[in-house]
């Protein structure tokens, strides 16, 4: 085709053609609401059907299209895709009314509606917009690495307000203070366009006017003005100011880059500017105007503005001033100021932008901000024109306020670029359409179309250096109706006056656009139009090209808004065209709309829409490459004008198929470099046939070439010569056929003369730049083993290049590589040295090849070797290999770090220095874990790169090998907090699983199905109720798998059942007698009946996840009682007994508890889900209470509205006041919450003004606040609160009988509160030195005389009680308990020796005396907690804490008869004797709480047994029953601390013994503590332990009081709500393992490392997991130990974050099983194992590996089709026996050291080897590979690292490759000996050889790394004569010895000379 081939000819045909109608049309007319629209609408035209029906018909309906289109307008946007892979859909925003409609699909995928939006008003405008929450300021923090979050919004823009609805779903509504003309979406949120009359006249000069453009940066932010920054004058700096211009009207707004066009209505000009956000210094600027009184107008500004925007705030009326818009937002909003809103700070921005984290439910006050500017008019008002001067406006009384404070704006414009003043330029040229639209070549372009001009205006544009600011170029015109840009490919298209559309890829045209289907326009039509002409050729190029390279940047969403203008114009023109009568033209195009990635919507003139494809510049791989390689290389002119002649020869109408487009470009090329392709014989052949003179010739109508029916002697000559014929004689089925060659004719013309190039082509001079491009592309693409085809076409036209511009290293290079396809006659072109002087020699072009194998196995060698050339964003995989292998072999770890790596040097074309330097970063080694070594240095560098499995999988083998070597080695000891892109990367399934996701059961099934054997069958039904059937089966059955102690457990917790009542009738007694004792002894178990919901809870414990539509079942607390054998029902309320009154009320608040306890932590509640359980009846109260507590102690309370939490407490039920107050608290815990405080003052008249009324509040709930003070103050030492505590315990009681009733209680929890304030700060409580805390305390506990405290008590303290007389003492008994423990909890852990010996129990009689035995148990107890690290675990210690006066005279806990004594009271003795040592005992429970400690247990077990002894012998009368019980009680519990979620069975034992035990002294309270132990022993399924920490030990010493109560209703020295906080103590600390492949629980050994202490030295222990680990802090390491698992260790050394974080979801690890190993439950003992069975007969290895069983090994699916396929011996097998042996052998290789991933290695080494013993090598790829992997294994680095590492596991059989080698030797020194030499020689002196040694030549010059003859020539070789002169010649060139042995007979010419 000639180079000037008339342009205007060429036509590009675009793609399929379908009708277009916006998806949102149809959905509208099916919306519900559109019914009463469709009626509204059709009433006009009804009338019309009466006269005409059809006319009426169809009248109606034009009707409607007509009504529809003026209402109706919809937007497209490229579909996004949440994870970011590339998607090819269109979005539809739809706008109809009062609706909006998002819909997505394309062609491939139907449409389909996404989300549909009905508003009130109609939608003036919906848009899509990205907000962004600063990361700091949202409550989501789990998006890593990123600072801010993206909230995805749709906006719908009404009259008065705009909602906005976010993908997540929430929604806001946020009221608009003015008339918008206009909305925005930018980068930042927003803008507003303030919508301004036309008329508005300019006010008068002392007032400013007021800001027209607002921003607004999230739907809960306000309002704020935009500000603009001029261009600095002459002298002073830059003003900041409002933008305030009325003139000024956005046109268009772009996101990245952020700028903003306007244009100026008065002046015609448009401004770009850029949009940023405003800096600190710029907001002081604007803000300090008012300040500025010399200047009175600024002054005016802001104040008049404020004073606007402060009048609404204040909520003053509106009335009569121009502000209509008010009073609907007023009466929507219904709060006129919120409170924060009130403080007027300039902080006040800051505040909203901290409640955007909040839920936009609790955003009910987002309105009041909006208000303070509230000055829109609507333009109807009469009195518009000054807005300040009404006469009513409110703003004139409060015009200078002091209090003005400006609005802080946030967004800032900044001026870049105005376009010139023209003469000719017309009023109304505002743009009609403006997009960013990038050419070919990435250089960008603003264009805007000026319609009334008929112009399309193109302005170049780019980044400056520093990539600050843009820099616009000079503007071209384009004559044009309407134009889109077409961003898929690049180029914009554009529809000129005569109604053609032309492609142009900037401002170069490209060429008309054929569209099947639609007649061309012909040119009498456009010349009748009446519309200016413009000469054809106004395209004006910019004088100056700029040439900086400019970054491609990605284009958002292109609106354009459509103005009236648009419209009447089109209407002319079409009407103008059907009066004329131009009807049979048909239609044509008058408008283009829509364009998303390559795809436009053409408006035709009859009101339809099509819409077209333009298509893409290359579709097949290949021709991709290379264009981008030819584009980064050449001048950005000659690029475009390049692919400018591609795209038009590509597609032509009825252009070329797939396959062919190789040939198509080739033969395009080529003609541009100046061949004639017509005359060259290859690329003659293929244009041919494919009858290139049509297609490049101009036709408009598609034409193909005929094929003629009978065929010709040219078609045979064809395929003769083509190179599919080549290929196919050298392939190895044509070899096993035996086919003979057939010889193509020489064509006539071949030889007879020599061809030249015309130099005056395009890309002549360029023609060594792009050889040496392709080149490199040559190079990339052997790296992917998936593009060979593409290797092989792409030689051919390098070998061609090569040879005319006489580079005989490249084509050796290429023979080598393809001695097949290179053959020696091959026609030349002449190129003369004349024109090869014109010819541009770029810097980069090397004489010697680059080769990527060769640079490796250099490296592998350790030759030095010089930096890669490569070409950015092209050659990407060359650079990841050369850079991975300068990491792992040469060991530099800068390789990955720097940016441009010493390995690689850039190409790049002459002018573009600022190449890529942004597609460096993302490779910089950004990762932040530890990194050892370098292969793990190496994989996270690749995972980070992007680099994933499949990459590797199309690597060539050999390539590969380090990459998979260093990926073997960080399989077998991975990080365990490695990211997941790693983890698969290294083939870790089990590590990956873990990094993506951890919960094992979601909702109410747990993974697999419940182990049937654990149920007995027949009580299904009844267990359903019991409260406890969502526990995971699964994991318990792993844990305690011997025996069916959760059944038991479960047994002995369930209360929904009645219980037996078994009494015999004696025969005195009469019926009503025994209904009577029936009755009675129901009520004793019914005390044992309601002790259970406590127990139940801590078994349950966080075990399940709502479902939140569904209530969440809450089992029935059941007290009725079934009587054998008839079983009779045995009821309390038959009133044949007194029962106490309310006895089950404190029951059924527990149940309650239990079952909300059973909610885990992490699932999904909101606030509505916990009203929604609030239960319909009264009775029920209690146990809401209950779920209400529970949902604080586990977290979720805080999602509650504080409406409700008023509402609750309003209703003065008691319980559900104490489960809020204590819900709220502990789910606030230490937080010092403000909010939370308020609530718990009220309840405590202590922390209320003493002025204030009195409130009468209930004593327990009082109760109930204090602790709850205690908990939100936890170990903050505040001192207000730790003051009124402190004087709390000593509370008198009041003059009026206040405080009277169980005055302990109270004094308790003061005690407890003051503790948990102050916890653990011991001596150092900063600041309260003058409120003595110990001193006071001190005297609680033994006390003393009153101290009068000042101001802390109200008046009428000062008179004391009438009816309790305590005088001005301190009642001891109420308040030692309280004190101290309040004393033990101040200085926990301190081991502070003075304050521990005032609890030094008292050893003198006389002492003892003065003291509660009791309160002996609490001060030992106590005094042990300060003195913790004392703590022993044994008995010695124990009896340790026992003064010596009872040591000597108590009775043992086994003594029989009773000793006498006159002057000591035994009974004092005995019972201080038990109460000290049950105070010892728990202590010790405290201090090993959920350790396990056996020798803890041992001891405690020891006293328990002992007691047990004790309450049956005859001395237990003097200590007293109820003594002993309660020291039981307390020693079960501190028993189950120790063991707690073990499941411990001689525990188990106890507590079941204990709970036969009913009737005598058994009451509710030690029911209560026994059912605790249990609960405590089961923890949460076993899933949970409990924790040592200081808060654990507060809150357990708050539920483990050891004062149990009496009966179901006693909370006078002890609120029983206190029993559940246990929950603060409790921590997950179940490991589980979890195979990865089959998805289930699993045993697996783990290895637990602790750290050191003083008590004992570092040590590991292995455990059977699943299991519960120690305290974490505790722990050094903890490992998955082989051999049956994938070892995995997780340091704790570096944190403990990764573990606990596993351990809160669940505990699930996952594990993976290694080859050949069965797991712990198959195989208990490992005698199973099929290594096991091998190693017996190790020899025979081979053979006795059947493939049946590789199932064992693997679960690979790809190895068993394998085995199947490849290993299985059949009938006959004859020779193949052999290469079943090879493969079996090499699998069970692959399998048992697993590395399977090396099995297609093996293969394909084995397969090229044999290739070559058959000599079909074809091409000596596969023998490269080869090469590259025995230098791979015997490079240095290697070696280095198998000796550091001796045990590590063989990552290739060692006997495979040297027997591989040995063959390939042996088949080459044949090759030589049987005349190979001769070749060789003939080679090696330059002259040809013969064909059919070709390739065997080839594969030994490539094995043996032979010089090319230029080389050897260059090295002078032709003189020596002996060896040792040629090894020292040959040192230079690097050639092997082993080379040279075989060489050396031919160079020395004299075989004898071998011998030295």
């Amino acid at each position: 085709m000639s180079d000037h081939s008339d342009e205007a000819a060429t036509m590009i045909a675009a793609g399929d053609l379908q009708e277009f109608a916006p998806r949102g049309r149809e959905h509208c007319r099916r919306h519900p609401s559109a019914l009463t629209l469709q009626l509204r609408r059709l009433q006009p035209a009804s009338e019309l059907c009466s006269s005409d029906g059809a006319a009426g018909l169809v009248g109606s309906l034009r009707e409607v299209t007509i009504h529809e289109r003026q209402r109706e307008s919809w937007q497209l946007r490229k579909g996004a895709s949440d994870v970011g892979e590339e998607v090819d859909y269109d979005e539809e925003l739809y706008v109809a009314i009062n609706m909006v409609i998002w819909s997505k699909g394309s062609k491939t995928q139907a449409s389909t509606v996404y989300k549909a939006f009905t508003v009130d008003s109609p939608v003036l405008q919906a848009l899509w917009c990205d907000f962004t929450i600063p990361q700091e300021k949202s409550d989501k923090a789990d998006v890593s690495g990123s600072g801010e979050i993206i909230e995805k919004c749709i906006c719908i823009l009404q009259n008065s307000c705009i909602n906005v609805h976010s993908i997540e779903g929430k929604d806001y509504i946020a009221a608009l203070p003015f008339q918008v003309a206009n909305v925005w979406p930018t980068k930042y949120g927003l803008l507003f366009e303030r919508s301004s009359s036309s008329h508005e006249v300019p006010p008068s000069p002392p007032r400013e006017p007021l800001p027209t453009m607002f921003s607004m940066l999230h739907p809960l932010d306000e309002i704020t003005p935009l500000v603009c920054k001029s261009g600095a004058g002459v002298f002073g700096s830059a003003r900041v100011q409002y933008v305030a211009d009325y003139t000024m009207r956005i046109v268009f707004l772009n996101t990245e880059p952020s700028i903003v066009m306007t244009y100026d209505t008065v002046q015609s000009l448009h401004t770009v500017w850029a949009l940023r956000r405003v800096k600190p210094e710029e907001q002081n600027m604007v803000l300090k105007f008012s300040e500025q009184l010399g200047t009175p107008q600024h002054m005016a500004t802001s104040s008049s503005l404020t004073a606007h925007l402060r009048s609404f705030s204040k909520g003053d009326s509106p009335v009569g001033s121009p502000f209509q818009n008010y009073s609907s937002i007023h009466s929507q909003s219904r709060s006129v100021s919120s409170p924060s809103m009130q403080s007027r700070s300039p902080s006040i921005s800051n505040m909203a932008a901290l409640s955007r984290s909040h839920s936009p439910a609790l955003g009910v006050h987002s309105f009041s901000g909006v208000q303070r500017f509230n000055f829109s008019g609507s333009a109807q008002s009469p009195r518009r024109h000054s807005i300040t001067h009404s006469p009513n406006s409110t703003s004139s009384d409060s015009f200078l306020v002091p209090e003005t404070e400006p609005i802080v704006p946030e967004l800032c414009i900044d001026h870049l670029w105005t376009e010139t003043v023209t003469n000719m330029r017309e009023k109304n040229s505002q743009a009609s359409k403006v997009f960013i639209t990038t050419d070919l070549c990435g250089q960008k372009f603003l264009c805007f179309l000026v319609e009334s001009q008929l112009q399309l205006r193109c302005v170049k544009f780019q980044e400056s250096n520093d990539k600050s600011q843009l820099i616009f170029g000079s503007v071209t015109n384009i004559q044009a109706k309407d134009a889109a840009p077409v961003e898929g490919i690049d180029t914009l298209l554009v529809l000129d006056g005569s109604g053609n559309l032309v492609l142009y890829s900037g401002v170069v045209r490209v060429g008309k656009v054929f569209i099947p289907g639609l007649p061309a326009p012909s040119l009498t039509m456009s010349n009748q139009m009446p519309r200016p002409s413009t000469p054809l050729d106004s395209v004006s190029t910019p004088s100056k090209p700029l040439n900086k390279h400019l970054a491609p940047l990605e284009e958002g969403v292109l609106l354009s808004p459509v103005p009236e203008l648009r419209d009447s114009s089109k209407l002319h023109d079409s009407t103008y065209i059907e009066d004329c009568t131009f009807q049979q033209l048909g239609t044509f195009i008058h408008a283009l709309r829509d364009p998303v990635h390559n795809r436009v919507t053409l408006e035709l003139s009859n009101n339809t829409m099509v819409r077209i494809a333009i298509p893409e510049i290359a579709t097949s791989e290949l021709v991709k490459r290379c264009l981008q390689g030819v584009k980064a290389i050449l001048p950005k002119e000659i690029a475009v004008q390049m692919l400018v002649k591609w795209y038009n020869a590509y597609n032509a109408p009825g252009g070329p198929s797939y396959h062919s487009e190789w040939n198509l470009f080739v033969t395009c090329l080529m003609n541009m470099m100046g061949y004639n392709t017509e005359r060259l014989s290859w690329t003659r052949n293929v244009s041919k046939h494919l009858d290139f003179e049509g297609s490049l010739s101009p036709v408009i109508a598609p034409k193909k070439a005929r094929p003629s029916e009978t065929g010709s002697d040219e078609d045979w000559e064809y395929l003769l010569s083509s190179d599919y014929h080549k290929n196919f004689e050298s392939h190895p089925v044509a070899k096993a056929l035996r086919l003979d060659p057939l010889e193509a004719l020489a064509s006539k013309d071949d030889f007879s003369q020599s061809l030249s190039l015309d130099s005056s082509t395009l890309l002549f001079t360029h023609i060594p730049a792009i050889f040496f491009v392709l080149h490199l592309i040559y190079e990339e693409l052997k790296l992917n083993s998936l593009m060979g085809e593409g290797i092989r076409s792409l030689v051919v036209l390098l070998v061609q290049l090569a040879r005319d511009l006489k580079l005989d290293a490249y084509i050796d290079y290429y023979y080598r590589d393809y001695p097949a396809l290179v053959k020696a006659s091959r026609q030349t072109c002449v190129i003369d040295q004349v024109q090869t002087g014109f010819m541009h020699q770029p810097a980069f072009f090397s004489p010697e090849p680059p080769s990527i194998f060769q640079w490796l196995s250099s490296c592998l060698k350790g030759e030095g070797v010089q930096p890669y050339p490569y070409l950015p964003g092209i050659c990407e995989r060359s650079k990841l290999v050369v850079v991975s292998v300068a990491l792992y072999i040469l060991g530099d770890e800068s390789a990955v770090s720097n940016e441009a790596s010493h390995y690689l040097y850039k190409i790049t074309s002459g002018q573009r220095k600022q190449q890529m330097e942004q597609d460096d970063n993302r490779c910089s080694f950004r990762h932040s874990t530890s990194v050892s070594s370098l292969a793990e240095k190496l994989v996270i560098w690749m995972s980070d790169v992007g680099f994933t499995l499949r990459d590797l999988e199309s690597l060539p083998f050999g390539v590969a090998l380090p990459i998979r070597d260093a990926i073997y080695y960080c399989r077998e000891q991975p990080a365990s907090d490695w990211p997941e892109a790693v983890c698969l990367l290294i083939g870790r399934q089990d590590l990956s699983k873990q990094a993506c996701e951890g919960n094992l059961q979601k909702g109410k099934s747990s993974v697999g199905p419940v182990l049937s054997s654990d149920i007995p069958s027949g009580t299904e039904s009844e267990e359903d109720e019991d409260g406890m059937n969502d526990m995971n089966e699964e994991v318990m059955s792993l844990i305690w798998s011997e025996d069916l102690r959760v059944q038991e457990v479960r047994r002995l917790l369930q209360s929904a059942r009645p219980v037996r009542v078994n009494v015999v009738q004696m025969p005195e007694a009469s019926d009503h007698e025994y209904i009577e004792e029936k009755e009675n002894r129901l009520l004793q178990l019914c005390q044992r009946t309601m002790a259970l919901p406590v127990g139940r809870g801590m078994f349950t414990l966080f075990s399940y996840h709502p479902i939140p539509t569904e209530q969440l079942p809450i089992p029935k607390l059941n007290l009725m009682g079934r009587a054998p054998p008839r079983n009779t029902t045995v009821d309390l309320n038959s009133g044949n007994i007194d029962v106490p009154p309310n006895m089950a009320c404190w029951a059924s608040f527990h149940n309650g508890v239990a079952a909300g306890l059973k909610i885990a932590p992490a699932s999904q509640i909101d606030s509505a889900w916990i009203v929604y359980n609030k239960p319909k009846i009264a009775e029920l109260a209690n146990e809401y209470a209950g779920f209400l507590m529970a949902l604080g102690l586990n977290g979720h309370l805080t999602k509650l509205a504080t409406l409700n939490i008023h509402d609750y407490l309003t209703k003065g039920h008691e319980m559900t006041s104490i489960g809020l107050l204590l819900g709220v608290s502990a789910a606030k815990l230490g937080t010092m919450d403000m909010a939370i405080t308020r609530l718990l003052s009220i309840h405590i008249p202590a922390l209320l003004p003493p002025t204030s009324t009195e409130l009468d509040v209930p004593h327990n709930v009082q109760v109930a606040a204090v602790i709850g003070i205690g908990l939100v103050y936890q170990g903050t030492a505040h001192r207000h609160t730790a003051e009124v505590l402190l004087a709390e315990i000593g509370r008198p009681p009041g003059p009026e009988m206040e405080y009277c009733t169980d005055r302990e209680s109270y004094s308790l929890a003061s005690g407890l509160a003051l503790g948990m304030v102050c916890l653990g700060h011991g001596s150092n409580l900063i600041g309260m030195s003058d409120l003595n805390v110990p001193e006071q305390l001190y005297q609680y506990m033994v006390g003393g005389h009153r101290r009068f405290q000042a101001g802390m008590h109200r008046e009428k303290h000062k008179s004391p009680s009438y009816q309790i007389k305590e005088g001005d003492t301190i009642n001891v008994d109420v308040t030692c308990p309280g004190a101290t423990l309040a004393l033990a909890m101040i200085y926990l852990k301190t081991n502070n020796r003075s304050i521990a010996d005032w609890l030094q129990a008292p050893d003198t009689m006389y002492l003892l005396d003065f003291v509660k035995p009791e309160f002996l148990l609490l001060r030992t107890l106590a005094r042990c907690l300060i003195l913790w690290d004392d703590i022993l675990p044994n008995s010695k210690w124990v009896n340790s804490n026992v003064p010596q006066i009872i040591r000597e005279n108590s009775i043992s806990l086994q003594a029989t008869e009773l000793p006498s004594s006159e002057d000591l009271s035994l009974e004092t003795l005995a019972q201080a004797h038990v109460y000290i040592i049950a105070g010892a005992c728990l202590s010790l429970g405290f201090r090993f709480a959920g350790s396990e400690n056996l020798a803890a247990f041992k001891c405690l077990y020891k006293y328990a047994t002992d007691f047990l002894k004790c309450l049956s012998a005859p001395t237990a009368s003097i200590t007293g029953h109820y003594n002993l019980e309660t020291c039981l009680s307390v020693l079960l519990l501190a028993l189950a601390m120790v063991m707690a979620g073990s499941g411990n069975l001689k525990v188990l034992q106890l507590c079941r013994f204990m709970h036969k035990k009913t009737g005598g002294e058994m009451n509710y309270g030690f029911h209560l503590a026994h059912h605790m132990a249990l609960g405590l022993l089961f923890l949460g399924g076993g899933r949970y332990s409990l924790s040592t920490s200081n808060s654990s030990i507060a809150a357990l010493l708050c539920a483990l009081y050891p004062h149990f109560p009496v009966h179901s209703t006693d909370n006078r020295y002890h609120l029983q709500a206190l029993r559940h906080l246990y929950v603060l103590a409790a921590e997950p600390r179940l490991l589980t393992p979890v195979d990865v492949d089959s998805n289930t629980p699993c045993y697996a050994l783990i290895e637990v490392t602790y750290k050191g202490t003083q008590w004992y030295a570092e040590a590991t222990e292995e455990l059977m997991a699943p299991t519960l680990l120690p305290e974490l802090h505790l722990l050094k390491q903890i490992r998955v130990k082989g051999p049956r698992y994938w070892e995995l260790l997780i340091d704790l050394s570096k944190g403990t974050n990764h573990l606990k974080s596993i351990l809160s979801k669940g505990g699930v690890l996952y594990v993976k099983l290694r080859a050949g190993q069965l797991s712990y439950k198959e195989d208990p003992m490992g005698w199973r194992s099929l290594l096991a069975q091998t190693v017996t007969h190790r020899n025979s290895e081979a053979r006795a590996f059947k493939p049946e069983a590789i199932s064992a090994f693997t679960s690979d699916p790809a190895l068993f089709s394998f085995a199947d396929y490849f290993c299985k011996p059949t009938v006959n097998m004859g020779q193949k026996q052999e290469i079943l042996d090879l493969f079996s052998s090499i699998l069970y290789e692959c399998v048992t050291q697993e590395n399977p991933e090396m099995l297609p290695t093996y293969i394909a080494i084995d397969q090229a080897v044999r290739r070559l013993e058959r000599k079909e090598m074809s091409e000596t790829f596969e023998l490269w590979q080869i090469k590259l992997v025995l230098e791979f294994f015997s490079s240095r680095s290697h070696q280095e690292r198998m000796s550091r590492n001796p045990n590590r596991g063989l990552f290739m059989n060692s006997e495979f490759l040297p027997v591989m080698k040995c063959t390939i030797d042996n088949t080459l020194d044949q090759w030589l000996q049987a005349g190979g030499d001769v070749s060789l020689h003939s080679y090696l002196s330059g002259q040809p050889t013969e064909e059919s040694q070709l390739s065997m030549l080839a594969c030994f010059l490539i094995y043996h790394s032979v010089p090319t003859p230029g080389q050897l020539a260059a090295g002078g070789l032709e003189g020596s004569t002996n060896f040792s002169e040629l090894l020292l010649k040959f040192k230079q060139l690097n050639v092997p010895v082993r080379a040279l042995l075989r060489l050396a007979p031919l160079l020395l010419r004299n075989p004898q000379a071998m011998v030295l």
